[in-house]
């Protein structure tokens, strides 16, 4: 049994379940992993006896339990400083966790109009002038990390950071929904959805067979 163990939701939707799991599986340690079915009978009360809050994901770690993705990170970046899991760069550091905050505390247009759906794609789909502006304001925190602090590598500060875990949920949105971006947002893209760790969560998605109606759209759905 390892010293880690990661209890998440259905890797198809579960968005949480993704930002909490990359970090850990990116680190290349080993861990337990258990999927806890969302919105299914005695899923609630299952999730209940191995996180607080009742909700996934949540990480036990020789007799601490971690329940929330970017607690998640944190915990991570302490026990293993040399994965640099923060960038060194105080500056960068500080854009990296406020960049990363604001994913977390918002875009609630974003998060209801283009649910993580890792089974399908959805084109066509009609957003809200405020999902739209969302949308923009991502590519806007994009652009200015990866200008700032990104040259070093693909990432939002050059290497994989907690910042990147956050966003992974996204990236797999605009894939789904088709959304147009820009050259540099477009690259940023396409070196999370190759990154190794979120390669092997995609794979385990389509294994699951579970479908979750209410994050389940038609094809030139509006909302």
């Amino acid at each position: 049994m390892a010293d880690f163990t990661i209890y998440i939701g259905n890797r198809v939707y579960s968005s949480w379940s993704l930002r909490g799991w990359l970090p850990l599986k990116h680190l290349g340690v080993p861990f337990d992993e258990i999927m806890i079915p969302l919105y299914v009978e005695g899923g609630k009360d299952a999730i209940l006896a191995r996180s607080p809050s009742g909700k996934v994901p949540a990480l036990h770690h020789r007799g601490r339990t971690i329940w929330e993705s970017l607690a998640i990170g944190e915990y991570l970046a302490e026990r293993f400083p040399t994965a640099k899991l923060w960038p060194e760069d105080d500056g960068a550091r500080a854009l990296a966790r406020s960049v990363s905050s604001e994913m977390h505390a918002g875009f609630a247009n974003l998060r209801v109009e283009l649910s993580m759906n890792l089974r399908r794609t959805i084109p066509g789909r009609v957003f809200t002038a405020e999902a739209k502006a969302e949308i923009e304001r991502i590519q806007a925190i994009w652009r200015d990390c990866r200008s700032r602090f990104g040259t070093a590598g693909p990432f939002l500060f050059g290497h994989f950071t907690i910042a990147d875990a956050m966003f992974a949920p996204v990236v797999t949105r605009f894939r789904t929904y088709e959304i147009t971006l820009d050259a540099e947002c477009a690259r940023y893209a396409d070196a999370v959805w190759n990154l190794p760790a979120m390669k092997a969560w995609c794979d385990a998605a389509k294994a699951e067979t579970i479908v979750i109606e209410k994050f389940e759209y038609q094809p030139g759905g509006s909302i």
